[in-house]
Formats: structure tokens, C-alpha cells, sequence
């Protein structure tokens, strides 16, 4: 079997890749069998000399190899036909502006792999950038909180070389008695914790969180079963509230009056309640002045999220009354950080967390016959048709959705 890393082609630029150089010599040694080849790249975070150096062939074309690898989106006209493809395609929600991409994957025969349905038997993603997203999320949501109030300039993320660099930035700041919430306690809302523990940030409980106030900055984490109740006031759980969103209200306003920053790392389903509205944001007792929306739902569940923000101009302002974007730094504005590609501001660690991950999980199934069935679950297109898990995008291929 042999594996192509692909050049990553769609604009705005992305520098990361599916497998390091470090980590293609880990698959070979692993798998005699497999043989990796990479394409030629001007902007890959890991150079062609690093593959070169490592003993891993890189070349101008690599359409002589069976799978190609990349991270997002290939443009259509640079699809070789016949080929497996792993990337993100950004299809499953049925996004408008892939229909084409998909339509072309079927038209010309290809075996589509999506990196976020590598799943294992219980649905869970294996293979993820969560992580980083988190861990630069809560930087640029501190580097907002300082721009906001004109307390400090970080540099921005992208200009740093690892997170023990984005840590040492933030452990010289002085945050003062900020009281930051954080939503979410999967791989994004770990990810943002981590930078909040490294910076020694004090983590207190709800019910302290609330009703307290601290002489130093404090954090305090929450997921679903603590910023929804149900409807019909029998005590929930999360359990219950994946499985039935609907039967449940928003219970966050309560954080709103006492916090100073705002990191959102949530998962956000369909039916489930928005955690606060644009009429939220107007009530005089709303206080939070800073939003780093890492979970980026534009006019979704956070009221303050219209848009998303790039990493050229990662901050946005919002005002709660006309409800209209501003500059970030008037009394009156919602500070707002939501950057949708985090990840790409810290190619090198996301690349290799992510590949080692992908030959962890991904790459044996390739020689064990898929005995966990994770290429089964993971492909989306074979013979020019969708699968029998993704038949319900045929309405959006043909253009009826």
C-alpha cells in the first residue's frame, strides 16, 4: 500500500500535514509493507528537506500512490480520479458550498475518507485537532482580554514556535482578580484547561464560582449538565441531555452576572438550547466583556458570535444593543475571538498529535482487514455512489436540500 501526503492547496494557506516526518519513519518501520511518498510544498510546517532527511521520498507528483492524505478540502480540479482520499471535506452538515466538491468526489470514482468520521464502534472521534483548538483558543482568548482592556499585548500565536512557547508568553502577564468560565470537557475544553493550569490559574467549583469573589484570577469548568436544567425540573444528567436536548433550557445566565472572560469549548447539538441570547447580552447584569468562541456557531448558541474572526484579525468587537459589530475596544462592546482554524496557528505540535493519532488508529486498519471496522465507518463515497452510512447526502448531492 502506498501513501501519498498531499500539498495542501485551498486558500487561505494550511500548514499542517496528516504525518510528520518523524511519524512516516514510525509506519514504515511498523509496516514494512507501506511506502510513503510526499509531494512537493512550499508551505508545509515540516520541510521537504525534514521528509528528505528522514529518508522519505518527496516528489512533484505522487498519482502514483493508491491513498493521498491531506488535511482540508482538495480542490476539485486537483482530484486524481480512481484514488482513496483522506481529508476533511466539511460535507456531512450538508455545507452548501462543498456540494460540488462532493459531486466531483463521485463523478470521478473516489474513495472518500473523512478525518472526522474515524471513529471508534461507539461513535467516538479518534482522530481530532480538538486539542489544539483548545489550547490556542484560551491563549487568544487571554490575548483578547489584554487588547480589550489595554492590560498587555501577547503576540499572536501563529508567531510562536509550541505551546511551551504560548505558556511562557502567558505565565509573564498579570491577570489580576479576572474570573474566566470555560465550557466543555472534551478535547477542546481539556486543551484550553491545560493553558489555564500552566499559567497556575486557581480552578474552583460552581457553587464557589457563583457566590464568591477572588483577591486572584480563577477559572472555573463546566459542561452541559450545569449550564442546562430540564424543562419539567427533574434533576438531569448530561446522558439524558445528548439524548434529549430538546427537554431541556438554558440555566447559564447565572455565569453571565460573574464573569470577566468567557472561553466557550463545547460541543453543540442540534435542538439543544442556546446558552445565551442577544437579549441575554442586553440585561444590565450581563458582565462578561470578552468571548473566545473556539466552538465558532455563527448565530448560534453564543449570542455574540456573528461572524467568525480570521487569524490576521482574530478580534471582533459586538454591541449588545444594536446588535451589530464594533470596535472591540468601546465600554459598550463583547470582546469577541473566533478564529474557525485554530489549529493552524500551531501547525508543528497539532500536526504531530493529530499523526500520531492517524498511525495509531487509522494505518493498521489498512493491514489487519479493518478488523474494527474504522475505514468502514470513515468512508463516505466507493464505486462513484455514497455509501450506505452517508446515503442521506443524496438529496444534498442532487440539490433537493
Amino acid at each position: 500500500m502506498k501513501f501519498g501526503i498531499i500539498r495542501e492547496r485551498k486558500n487561505p494557506p494550511d500548514r499542517r500535514v496528516v504525518l510528520s516526518p518523524k511519524e512516516c519513519q514510525n509506519v514504515l518501520s511498523s509496516f514494512p509493507e507501506a511506502q510513503i511518498n510526499v509531494e512537493t510544498s512550499p508551505i508545509r510546517v515540516f520541510s521537504d528537506q525534514e521528509y528528505a532527511s528522514k529518508g522519505i521520498p518527496v516528489m512533484e507528483n505522487v498519482e502514483s500512490c493508491d491513498v493521498m492524505l491531506g488535511v482540508k478540502e482538495v480542490p476539485i480540479e486537483n482530484l486524481i480520479p480512481n484514488k482513496k482520499y483522506f481529508f476533511f471535506s466539511h460535507t456531512i452538515k450538508k455545507q452548501p458550498y462543498n456540494r460540488d466538491l462532493l459531486k466531483a468526489i463521485l463523478n470521478k470514482n473516489i474513495e472518500l475518507y473523512d478525518h472526522e468520521v474515524i471513529t471508534n464502534p461507539k461513535g467516538q472521534r479518534l482522530v481530532a485537532f480538538g486539542r489544539y483548538a483548545g489550547i490556542v483558543g484560551a491563549y487568544n482568548g487571554i490575548r483578547a482580554y489584554g487588547l480589550k482592556f489595554g492590560t498587555f499585548n501577547l503576540p499572536k500565536a501563529e508567531t510562536l514556535k509550541d505551546q511551551q512557547a504560548l505558556i511562557d508568553e502567558l505565565k509573564a502577564i498579570k491577570l489580576s482578580k479576572t474570573k474566566i468560565l470555560l465550557t466543555g470537557r472534551g478535547r477542546v475544553g481539556n486543551g484550553a484547561r491545560e493553558m489555564l493550569d500552566a499559567m497556575g490559574i486557581k480552578r474552583t467549583t460552581v457553587a464557589d464560582y457563583l457566590k464568591n469573589s477572588f483577591d486572584e484570577p480563577v477559572y472555573c469548568q463546566i459542561d452541559a449538565s450545569e449550564y442546562n436544567k430540564r424543562k419539567d425540573g427533574v434533576r438531569g444528567s448530561k446522558a439524558d441531555f445528548l439524548q434529549n436536548p430538546e427537554e431541556y433550557r438554558s440555566n447559564f445566565f447565572r455565569f453571565t452576572r460573574v464573569t470577566d472572560l468567557y472561553i466557550a469549548g463545547h460541543f453543540y447539538g442540534d435542538g439543544a438550547p442556546f446558552l445565551f441570547t442577544r437579549e441575554d447580552a442586553k440585561n444590565p447584569e450581563f458582565k462578561i466583556k470578552v468571548v473566545a468562541d473556539i466552538s465558532c456557531d455563527i448565530d448560534g448558541p453564543v449570542a455574540s458570535t456573528i461572524r467568525a474572526s480570521t487569524i490576521a484579525e482574530p478580534v471582533y468587537g459586538y454591541d449588545p444593543n444594536t446588535e451589530k459589530e464594533t470596535d472591540y475596544r468601546d465600554e459598550s462592546a463583547i470582546a469577541v475571538m473566533a478564529v474557525d482554524n485554530l489549529p493552524c496557528e500551531l501547525p508543528r505540535d497539532a500536526s504531530n498529535g493529530f499523526g500520531e493519532a492517524f498511525s495509531k488508529y487509522v494505518i493498521p486498519a489498512f493491514f489487519n482487514g479493518d478488523k474494527d471496522g474504522i475505514l468502514e465507518r470513515a468512508r463516505m463515497t466507493k464505486n462513484g455512489r455514497l455509501t450506505k452510512r452517508y446515503s442521506y447526502l443524496q438529496d444534498y448531492v442532487d440539490g433537493r436540500e
